[in-house]
């Protein structure tokens, strides 16, 4: 049961990141057609100011997740009982502070954004402020249900549940745009589709798992463990939401909602790309914690950080080489030409991401051996720093410029992480650069081969883009493949045979 469980949850997480990104792909450009830049801009805006507020969940539901792992591990349901009437009690004083911040932000809009939005703006911003304060207040305790539905290890119902809700409301908002809905009426859509997944998730956590939460002692220490063991997933969260939520908020102070939605869209993109080394990374991963656990030599924990690190970089620099040459007749294709400079955005945001999502295993590292606080004082304090210099640059220079400078901070602390890596970790980071760099080389060349040659053809042309991807795609693996390994080379053998047009071929 455990083992259908593991394998179908994973199996599922696939099929929800293919479809993440594929429906996203096609649903973005309806609704920004359908509501307008001017819309789009408030509506992504709005729900980033109140999506900042998200991070004051305080990482509780990754903590239920360990929690409730840890308790049936040693079979005391009195504890697991008593552990999460604690954290319901602490997800409703969150839920109190989201509604009193949310409040006093609510009262605070007008002179916000008084130069930037407009009298019928500001009105449909209040509306959508309350709706998702509401949302935020609600959902926040309802994902507690998805967190003990995996530390009991209960996978495949709870993510064909997600998967669903997904589809459903992918359905409903094209539903609700050819209706002529707007963005009030998309908040009130995720609202009602939240609400009833939590429904669900609480129906599977009650009756099927028979989960009880009880109060049997008040226990403060238990408080303070949770909250200590909470801190650095919250500060990681305060990152994350300062690098790229807290700019949306910026922007929308000093420039039109227009410019926010070209924001959004460079944003979007980032995480479709992020999505992808996810992906692999689950596969992998697990496998590298056990290895820290048994203390393995630093030797073999550098191979295995190099193994995994090149397999997610020929990914991600295959889709990074593709944007940088399609990339912006992509853009004008799907969201339309007055969104041109989100084509600069997004290469920005993949370059700082790239060092940032093939380098996870080393912080696995770090999180097996209990070495976190240095990473989270480090990212803390350079976001910090990066966000108040882009307020000054985003004022003084503009969007892009903001973005460079969020990205100069993200590689920086790349930069600081090395000599920890190597102290702490036991990471062989020099040989770990130097077996890594033939990738980049290989991307380049690509690149650069097909940049010159689309120097001479027209552009916003379908034919020709799918032709270069065509072109690059087979330049990019021929040249590539000369850098592979054995091992990445059996992998991508065993990916292709089982393409049905290969496997009938071979058969």
């Amino acid at each position: 049961m455990k083992i259908n469980q593991l394998k179908g949850g994973a199996a599922l997480s696939y099929v929800s990141i293919f479809l993440t990104n594929v429906i996203g792909l096609v649903i973005t450009p309806l609704i920004i057609r359908s509501l307008g830049s001017a819309e789009y801009g408030l509506y992504t805006m709005i729900g980033a100011l109140v999506g900042y507020m998200s991070v004051l969940d305080f990482g509780l539901n990754n903590t239920v997740v360990r929690f409730v792992a840890k308790y049936r591990s040693l079979v005391d349901k009195k504890g697991e009982e008593n552990f999460l009437a604690h954290s319901f009690m602490m997800y409703s004083c969150i839920s109190v502070l989201i509604i009193i911040i949310g409040g006093v932000i609510y009262l605070n809009l007008e002179i916000l954004y008084e130069e930037s939005l407009t009298v019928n703006q500001l009105g449909k911003a209040k509306t959508m402020m309350l709706i998702l304060i509401f949302n935020l207040a609600i959902s926040l305790p309802g994902g507690a249900f998805r967190g003990i539905c995996s530390g009991y290890e209960e996978f495949i119902l709870p993510k064909l549940v997600n998967i669903s809700r997904y589809i459903v409301r992918s359905a409903l908002v094209i539903g609700l745009l050819y209706l002529g809905g707007d963005s009030i009426g998309l908040v009130i859509l995720d609202t009602i589709m939240n609400l009833l997944i939590i429904g669900v998730n609480a129906f599977i956590v009650f009756k099927k798992l028979n989960v009880k939460v009880r109060l049997h002692v008040f226990d403060k220490k238990l408080f303070s463990h949770i909250l200590g063991f909470s801190l650095w997933i919250f500060i990681f969260a305060i990152v994350h939401q300062l690098r790229w939520q807290f700019g949306q908020l910026i922007i929308g102070v000093y420039y039109s909602t227009s410019i926010v939605a070209i924001y959004a869209v460079g944003i979007t993109l980032g995480n479709y790309y992020g999505a992808f080394s996810s992906a692999i990374e689950t596969v992998f991963l697990p496998r590298a914690i056990q290895m820290t656990v048994k203390k393995i030599p630093s030797s073999e924990l550098t191979n295995m950080f190099i193994k995994i690190s090149r397999i997610i970089l020929l990914v991600l620099l295959y889709i990074l080489g593709g944007f940088i040459l399609v990339g912006k007749d992509f853009v004008f294709f799907w969201v339309g030409t007055e969104y041109e400079m989100a084509y600069y955005y997004v290469i920005i945001i993949m370059i700082g991401l790239t060092p940032i999502l093939s380098q996870g295993f080393a912080n696995n590292i770090l999180e097996a051996k209990n070495l976190l606080s240095y990473r989270g004082k480090l990212l803390l304090s350079l976001t910090i720093i990066g966000t108040l210099l882009g307020i000054y640059v985003v004022q003084e220079f503009g969007v892009l410029e903001m973005i460079i400078t969020t990205v100069v901070f993200m590689l920086l602390e790349r930069v600081f992480m090395i000599p920890y890596y190597i102290k702490k970790a036991k990471l062989e980071m020099l040989r770990y650069y130097k077996e890594i760099s033939p990738l980049f080389i290989g991307m380049f060349i690509a690149v650069s081969s097909l940049l010159f040659v689309n120097h001479f053809l027209p552009h916003k042309n379908l034919l020709i883009l799918f032709g270069n991807l065509i072109g690059y795609s087979l330049i990019y693996f021929l040249i590539l493949f000369l850098f592979m390994t054995s091992f990445e080379k059996n992998l991508v053998r065993s990916v292709a045979l089982k393409l049905p047009i290969l496997k009938k071929r071979f058969q």
